[in-house]
């Protein structure tokens, strides 16, 4: 829940993680029930629907804070630089990544949260791959309230569980968040090189497992 994410903007993005198990795992969006967010927080949401849509820009790369956690089923990029090469590197993995809809289940002070239905389609076209997932945006205490909120803490999950941040698998998603942006030769990624601070880093939270500390919710 929101109210147990710090209201401290001074800690970095590991504090901000949210969370949670579903007893579905089917998160296909239904967009006549999403929830309206005002202005400011529409306009963040529209950004991160055109990140996620192989559009990215150095403007929607600020959406996230300097320490930002990004956390996903292929992906964990503990700050704004590593980032910055997740979404500058998904235009050359991809041929295109169409948004098929969304859904806000979740407008709260600090957290808002969405289902969201996006097509993959591989380079040559050959094949595409359509993925549903809930997706968490914590937000900068800082901003929230602003005409520029931005994120501390996104998680995008793609079934019922959570992640546990441990074995072979996690190591290999943070290993790669860790070495791509360096190895991209893109002044919008190099734009965000500050961001590449040991003091935006903490130590990654592990759990026992995908439904460790991980409550269940309906969404």
């Amino acid at each position: 829940m929101s109210s147990t994410l710090p209201t401290d903007s001074s800690l970095p993005g590991e504090h901000f993680e949210v969370r949670q198990t579903s007893s579905d795992p089917d998160y296909h969006p239904d967009p006549s029930r999403s929830i309206a967010l005002p202005p400011a927080r529409q306009r963040l949401l529209d950004d991160v629907i055109a990140l996620y849509s192989c559009q990215p820009t150095h403007e929607r790369v600020r959406r996230y804070t300097p320490d930002c956690v990004y956390d996903d089923q292929f992906v964990y990029a503990n700050d704004r630089f590593k980032m910055a090469g997740q979404w500058f590197a998904l235009p050359k993995l991809f041929k295109d990544s169409k948004n098929e809809g969304y859904e806000v289940v979740k407008n709260d002070p600090l957290l808002i949260q969405f289902k969201n239905e996006q097509t993959w389609t591989f380079p040559g076209g050959i094949k595409s791959t359509t993925i549903n997932a809930l997706v968490s945006l914590s937000l900068d205490p800082a901003t929230a309230d602003s005409d520029f909120p931005q994120i501390k803490y996104h998680k995008d999950q793609a079934n019922e569980k959570d992640y546990s941040h441990t074995g072979p698998g996690f190591a290999f998603k943070k290993w790669q968040a860790d070495k791509v942006a360096g190895m991209m030769d893109s002044e919008n990624v190099q734009a965000f090189k500050a961001d590449d601070k040991e003091e935006y880093h903490e130590g990654v939270r592990t759990y026992g497992g995908g439904t460790a500390d991980a409550p269940r919710k309906e969404f």
